[in-house]
């Protein structure tokens, strides 16, 4: 069975002194390039998902007239009200300065439709677009992921949702997520649907 390894938003943004800092996150860069080494070795894919916002995205609690942390409703969907991040072509949306970007083979953006928040990485929020994940998995034979990156109650739940539902054998890489966890246990219960829903876990030093 085909693998890859797909990393999730491990962009500057999102880590340590980013605009929507996720705790800890610098933690799971050395996860990560660990993880790559091993896929890289063994000649597997390795794919990384990038948040791509437009100036004016309207999840963005600025450009909607809300509160960052509070939740609402955007073109009739649930959303959280973020603070501006991961803005395309800006310093916060580039990868983390110690990711090892050499052996990554395919990067795939979101969130670029300034109506719509974008949490996985095949489909934004309201699963009307999708992204070209999808026919990149189809195109080179993957039939199995194993998924790390941030964070863990939001992008990293909703990819793997994604993928569980598109027929993919899905590994959770425990150790190589962080979550935003606006309530203390987000992260918690995003692990538990994720397992309920058919996601495996696996720590990073049981890859091979």
């Amino acid at each position: 069975m085909k693998k890859a390894l797909l990393l999730i938003d491990l962009q500057k943004d999102f880590c340590r002194g980013g605009a929507l800092e996720v705790r800890n996150s610098d933690e799971v860069i050395e996860t990560a390039n660990r993880a790559m080494r091993i896929f890289a070795k063994n000649r597997n894919l390795i794919i990384a998902t990038k948040d791509w916002h437009p100036a004016e995205h309207k999840s963005f609690a600025v450009n909607s007239n809300t509160n960052a942390g509070e939740t609402g409703m955007l073109n009739g969907l649930p959303q959280v009200w973020w603070p501006v991040h991961c803005v395309e072509n800006t310093p916060g949306a580039e990868f983390h300065d110690r990711l090892n970007r050499k052996n990554i083979s395919k990067i795939v953006y979101k969130g670029k439709d300034k109506e719509v928040d974008s949490y996985s990485g095949f489909f934004d929020n309201g699963r009307k677009n999708k992204t070209d994940l999808s026919a990149y998995l189809v195109e080179n034979g993957i039939q199995e992921l194993y998924v790390m990156g941030l964070a863990t109650d939001y992008c990293v739940k909703y990819t793997i949702m994604d993928a569980l539902k598109l027929g993919y054998k899905v590994w959770l890489i425990e150790d190589g997520c962080k979550g935003v966890n606006i309530n203390p246990d987000d992260s918690l219960k995003a692990v538990e649907e994720m397992k309920k829903n058919g996601v495996l876990l696996i720590k990073s030093i049981n890859l091979t």
